[in-house]
């Protein structure tokens, strides 16, 4: 026995150390596999789309691969510029980015049709008519470059200002108006107002230094940006909606497993488009309602294409877009017509 013992220690020492060996390189194995995608967007942390679009999107996606798929989101645009997320992407500086397409002008020229006013009257008919253009083929082409996830799309935009009642299109004259795209700005401009050019990021800053007199945003980009703290006149005039993409670099996703490729197919398309569109309704709403209980001035505009005062302006903003894009050698009135097409199937 006294032998025995020994050796069996020796033994059970030897299986232990083994043992140890075999899981420090399971464990090892497992990090290797783990893939880490760096998603970047300009919204900051407090925002809805932040919390309540991306942030559920990766615990989904890391669930679904097991914890094989590892997401890091980086808002505020702490990884890339507002207006270079989507190069970045395309580049492999960032592996997902999220972007407003109005911020590059005439990098999207066909998408942002979409953006023309009439076409849409909420976030989830917005979503539904960007992402059925898109799986129809009609503006995929803009996309090749990247792999495209989902898109997205604001609630139709309105005017806030600091103190001016806009009621009119006179109203606008002399006031410089951030636009958050061309098409916003030409119909701004069309009505007599300057339109400005400059992330959202910075409109805060640029309204408390007078730089501004007022902004074009939906609600919820203007309570998730503060402003409602310095505007306290609005008018909902339903003049543009935004369009939003969500790409990733193509060939970080060639490079997954088609087990993997599949959990990323599975979150993107349609359904998430759908989710993002309640989301950014509902914070449209809650942001109004805040306005309202702040005691600010409410002006509503409802059919501004059939307002006598309105319609010259929004009709002469929508012309020259689609004459600029026209110049380009596309085709905007065939896309003009399908976005009618798909705002119709999306009406809700």
């Amino acid at each position: 026995m006294r032998k025995i013992l020994p050796l069996s220690l020796t033994l059970a020492a030897m299986i232990g150390l083994t043992g140890c060996s075999q899981s420090n390189e399971a464990a090892t194995a497992s990090t290797e596999e783990v893939t880490t995608l760096r998603f970047s967007h300009f919204w900051p942390a407090t925002a809805a789309t932040h919390s309540e679009i991306f942030e559920p999107w990766a615990k989904k996606v890391e669930e679904e691969s097991e914890g094989r798929i590892k997401v890091e989101i980086y808002p505020s645009a702490t990884l890339s510029k507002p207006d270079a997320t989507y190069d970045a992407t395309a580049k492999g500086t960032v592996d997902i980015g999220s972007q407003l397409q109005g911020y590059t002008n005439g990098r999207f020229p066909l998408t942002q049709v979409a953006e023309l006013p009439g076409l849409s009257n909420s976030a989830t008919q917005m979503n539904c008519m960007l992402q059925n253009l898109y799986d129809d083929g009609v503006i995929s082409s803009e996309y090749e470059d990247t792999h495209l996830l989902f898109m997205m799309g604001t609630g139709p935009g309105g005017m806030h200002t600091i103190d001016k009642a806009i009621r009119t299109p006179d109203d606008l004259k002399g006031l410089r108006m951030r636009r958050p795209s061309a098409i916003a700005g030409d119909i701004i401009e069309s009505a007599g107002g300057t339109p400005v050019g400059l992330p959202a990021t910075d409109i805060y800053t640029s309204l408390q230094r007078g730089v501004l007199d007022g902004l074009s945003l939906p609600w919820d980009a203007t309570g998730s940006f503060r402003l409602i703290e310095l505007t306290n006149t609005h008018t909902n005039i339903p003049f543009y909606s935004s369009a939003i993409m969500v790409t990733m670099n193509k060939d970080k996703y060639e490079s997954l497993p088609d087990d993997l490729k599949k959990v990323i197919d599975d979150n993107s398309g349609k359904a998430m488009a759908a989710m993002a569109g309640k989301v950014f309704d509902a914070e449209d709403a809650k942001f109004m309602a805040e306005a309202k209980a702040k005691g600010d001035t409410m002006i509503d505009i409802p059919d501004p294409l059939n307002d006598p005062q309105w319609k010259g302006p929004l009709e002469a903003g929508t012309k020259k877009y689609l004459n600029d894009v026209a110049a380009l050698g596309l085709d905007p009135q065939a896309v003009y017509e399908k976005a009618k097409e798909a705002s119709a199937a999306c009406k809700v």
